[in-house]
């Protein structure tokens, strides 16, 4: 593990190495490998931003890939930072970035390899604190709120400096706890009271105790172009190999129905022109390829001007089907592959999940990509959407054969999701496809484009899809699942208050319920929401 960790560094430019005397340590966990961890650009913002106080050192922790992994967990070895080797239990803080849910059961993996108690309340002055922070805290961090000291709901620029003047001056863990539930966005999880419908399992009560906020409200970063978060550290270990990443815009303009992302960043800002170029051209000292970032590049105003500077190797996200995608695949020229997602196969069905592009907008997308010498076309959509049947289905496969008709250069590639339904979006009110459905239609995708020549397809698996459903949805209860996915069993009784695990996934949700994440300000009215979900299913 130390000579895996040796051949990691010594591919690393811009790693930060500091004396840790004196200073307040904190340990950051990404809970997955290093190449998927070291791709997360907040990840390297927030291990810029602490490195940039002169009394915090900040070192890295992934998961160990899974050969690595059994060992560890046979053998009892902990795991340790990459710059200076020492084990968790030796910070003073372990701050856990959480990107994914299917990586919760990493979380607890990861601190039972340290034996540091997975659950808060086991934890007393002798231990870390365990926080948390990334874009799954933003919108229900419920799963998981059993396991951690401290939630940070959005963006953390703004909130971690404040947090760290208390982790200064608190004199004990309970000082802190009060004086963190006093920053707007933190979430001190063990200041809440949950009760449950003893017959139904829902949630009839939720109660703050110790005189702290009802409500959190998500903290937004206003202006995106001052942002502290950059990327630090190259390596060609990432998924993203040697790739500078540059944030252009935070949210989305359009707000499909089912996007998390495009509600709980609101509202939408984009980086500034100058800004942009400054930081590309501080990205050309380091690196000579970069990465746009950002839900819809077509969207941001200035992507044909950035596009067209000279001397960078430019790699973008996702484009919108759109007119003016024909101009930025123009100067895209040489590059492999572009990525639009139709997301469904028919117009009907477009207008419900409200993506807002038509059959011609995406035919003449893909057009000018696969005519303007882009090698693949990659194409996204998802199975299990609201009102979808089987004829929304056959569209899929209608419309890819049409667009295969287009041109014959280039290849598609199509990766087939299952719809998740999110919090804070239209559809968090929409129970799931079942398990069997989504395979049949999943199937008739891959049979229906079989002998179509230069298509791919590729599609997720619908288990993982379920699970990821799970801990988006769950109530704290939930966290039993966790443990039971990390450890192959959960603790004794834990489970027994648990409603039936379809109770959080295949069950409609109705307008008066108390959702889990309710307590959470994201800034989208419930209303609104509401209204949206009664417009698209027509009631």
């Amino acid at each position: 593990m130390i000579e895996k960790a040796d051949q990691l560094l010594a591919k690393e430019k811009g790693t930060i190495y500091k004396d840790p005397g004196g200073k307040i340590s904190i340990a950051l966990v990404y809970p997955n490998t290093y190449s998927v961890g070291m791709s997360n650009l907040g990840f390297q913002g927030i291990y810029g931003l602490l490195n940039s106080f002169g009394d915090i050192v900040c070192e890295r922790v992934f998961l160990p890939d899974e050969t690595d992994l059994e060992e560890q967990e046979q053998k009892g070895f902990e795991p340790f930072t990459l710059e200076s080797r020492r084990t968790l239990a030796r910070f003073d803080i372990i701050a856990f970035s959480v990107s994914f849910e299917n990586d919760y059961p990493h979380i607890l993996k990861i601190l039972r390899l340290a034996r540091i108690p997975a659950r808060s309340a086991d934890r007393g002055e002798g231990y870390p604190l365990v926080i948390m922070g990334g874009v799954c805290a933003f919108y229900n961090p419920e799963p998981l709120a059993d396991f951690f000291d401290v939630c940070f709901i959005g963006e953390a620029e703004e909130m971690l400096p404040r947090f760290l003047d208390i982790c200064r001056s608190a004199r004990t863990r309970a000082e802190l706890f009060q004086k963190a539930s006093g920053i707007e966005g933190l979430y001190v999880p063990r200041f809440y009271e949950v009760a449950y419908d003893a017959g139904a399992g829902r949630i009839t009560r939720r109660t703050a105790t110790g005189g702290v906020s009802e409500v959190i409200r998500k903290q937004t970063a206003a202006d995106i172009s001052s942002s502290v978060i950059k990327p630090v550290i190259m390596t060609p270990e990432a998924e993203f190999s040697d790739m500078y990443l540059l944030e252009t815009m935070r949210g989305c303009v359009w707000s499909c129905r089912f996007c998390v992302a495009g509600h709980i960043y609101r509202p939408a800002r984009r980086k500034s022109l100058d800004a942009l170029k400054g930081e590309i051209a501080g990205a050309l000292q380091g690196a000579g390829r970069v990465g746009l970032i950002g839900p819809s590049l077509s969207d941001y105003p200035h992507v044909e001007e950035v596009l067209a500077i000279e001397g960078v190797d430019f790699s973008i996200t996702s484009l919108r089907a759109s007119p003016r995608t024909g101009r930025i695949v123009g100067l895209m020229q040489g590059h492999k592959s572009v990525s639009i997602a139709p997301e469904a196969g028919t117009e009907r069905l477009r207008r419900v999940i409200n993506k807002k592009i038509t059959e011609d907008d995406i035919l003449e997308t893909s057009r000018m990509i696969l005519t303007g010498g882009i090698e693949t076309l990659r194409l996204y959509f998802m199975v299990g959407l609201p009102t979808e049947t089987r004829d929304d289905i056959t569209g899929i496969v209608d419309l890819v054969k049409k667009i295969r008709e287009l041109s014959r250069k280039g290849f598609l590639t199509l990766s087939l999701s299952t719809f998740v339904p999110k919090p804070f979006t239209p559809f968090q009110w929409h129970p799931m496809e079942s398990a069997r459905e989504v395979k049949e239609r999943l199937r008739m995708v891959k049979k229906g484009l079989s002998q179509v020549k230069g298509v791919r397809v590729f599609h997720d698996v619908p288990k993982y899809a379920y699970i990821q459903g799970l801990l988006a949805l769950g109530d704290r209860r939930v966290s039993a699942v966790v443990e039971e996915l990390a450890y192959g069993s959960a603790p004794s009784g834990w489970a027994s208050s648990m409603p039936d695990r379809d109770f959080y996934i295949f069950r409609a949700k109705g307008y008066d319920e108390i959702l889990p994440w309710d307590f959470i300000d994201a800034g989208v009215p419930k209303e609104k929401l509401w209204q949206e979900y009664a417009e698209a299913m027509g009631i």
